[in-house]
């Protein structure tokens, strides 16, 4: 029986754009076996020339211009949403309405509300909806989430996690969408904390309260100039200066509904991190700890090793025997981060042939959204703050 074919239409052509397209490219390449199989149909974006120019890059069949010829065209069947996150909303529901299936960028939307008002339009429309929270596709994270369920660290005390980066240190970088609260809802927090935020949820369980601190230390910025181009070009700064108006660093404690403690950091003032999601998991029985700088490495220690024997154990997760390995190389021969958006679409593939809803859904969604608005809410009231969905 011949598979089925799930035609794609992708909203942005950037820098997600161009992760979502490996994914779609390389998904029948890696996994033969995967349900249904995309079909590169349609990208699209703001500017029509650059949608075409990224179409014959990337490997789409045609290009169009805003948003609704995709989410109208008969020949859709899936939207990809990858576009600023002051869009996301309106995207989906209209994509939900018109009947297609929906993949939607992190943060999930602006706020919890707009959450929710998009998980009752995929519902109500019966469409399978995926959130691309793609660091739980990393296999090193799929193998420390079955370490804790099988109880390799027992009793989990701590949750302690960062995500550091350094892109916008230098204050003549230009105030781009994602400095912008209209655009963007939030700085690091929105952008690097709902990574570390849902990574905490998937190992560690759902949240109960936090205590947040939110900070910006450039507060003004050059605005872009007019000849910038696509992206978020370094250098491209005018003379006039703009408001940055979201956080550059938030810090919050947090307590989880099973007892559990955790710290959370996001910055992009870290000089020397590139892209550094660090996370420690410590239990009754043992610790892991994971880098996304060092992706194909999961560290464990165990308190039950014979003593005079214990130490970290680093593990290489390579072998195919650990999630998603199998469609790549042999044992020893790494992958890398774009291989997450592959493993995201395979999920997603599979959900839509089957009918069933892959995780992360949209409610992963909406729960992440939540802690980020308590984490504002404390920021600003200075006070322990209960999440709510």
């Amino acid at each position: 029986m011949a598979k089925k074919r799930v035609n794609v239409g992708l909203v942005g052509y950037l820098f997600m754009g161009k992760a979502h397209s490996v994914g779609y490219r390389d998904c029948a390449f890696a996994f033969p076996d995967v349900k249904a199989e995309p079909v590169m149909k349609e990208i699209c974006g703001l500017v029509l020339s650059e949608a075409e120019h990224y179409a014959k890059q990337y490997g789409w069949e045609r290009a169009s211009e805003g948003y609704k010829h995709v989410v109208e065209a008969d020949d859709i069947d899936l939207v990809d949403v990858s576009v600023g996150n002051d869009m996301h909303k309106e995207i989906v529901v209209a994509a939900a309405k018109a009947g297609k299936h929906v993949f939607c960028e992190k943060p999930m939307a602006m706020n919890v509300a707009e959450c929710k008002e998009m998980i009752k339009a995929v519902e109500k429309a019966g469409v399978i909806a995926m959130i691309d929270f793609n660091y739980r596709r990393v296999p090193a994270v799929e193998l420390a989430r079955q370490m804790v369920e099988n109880g390799l660290v027992g009793t989990p005390y701590h949750f302690r996690a960062v995500y550091l980066q350094d892109w916008i240190i230098d204050p003549d970088f230009p105030l781009v969408w994602r400095l912008q609260k209209d655009k963007a809802g939030s700085g690091s927090h929105g952008d690097l904390n709902a990574h570390i935020i849902d990574l905490a949820r998937y190992l560690c369980g759902d949240f109960e309260s936090v205590n947040g601190l939110m900070k910006t230390f450039i507060k003004k910025r050059p605005l872009l100039a007019k000849d910038a181009g696509p992206g978020l070009s370094k250098g491209k700064g005018s003379k006039e200066m703009g408001e940055v108006t979201v956080d550059d660093a938030t810090l919050f404690m947090a307590k989880f509904k099973n007892g559990a403690v955790g710290t959370f950091e996001a910055t992009r003032f870290a000089a020397g991190n590139r892209n550094g999601a660090h996370f420690e998991i410590n239990g009754s029985d043992g610790s892991i700890r994971f880098n996304l700088e060092r992706f194909n490495e999961l560290e464990y220690y165990s308190r039950k090793d014979k003593e005079g024997m214990q130490g970290w154990k680093t593990i290489l997760v390579t072998d195919p025997c650990h999630p998603f390995l199998k469609g790549w190389w042999p044992a020893g021969h790494i992958i890398g981060w774009q291989q997450t958006f592959v493993h995201q679409v395979y999920t997603l593939m599979n959900g839509i042939a089957t009918g069933k809803n892959p995780t992360p859904d949209f409610y992963d969604g909406l729960k992440c959204q939540a802690v980020l608005e308590a984490v504002e809410e404390s920021a600003n009231s200075g006070q322990w703050v209960k999440v709510k969905v």
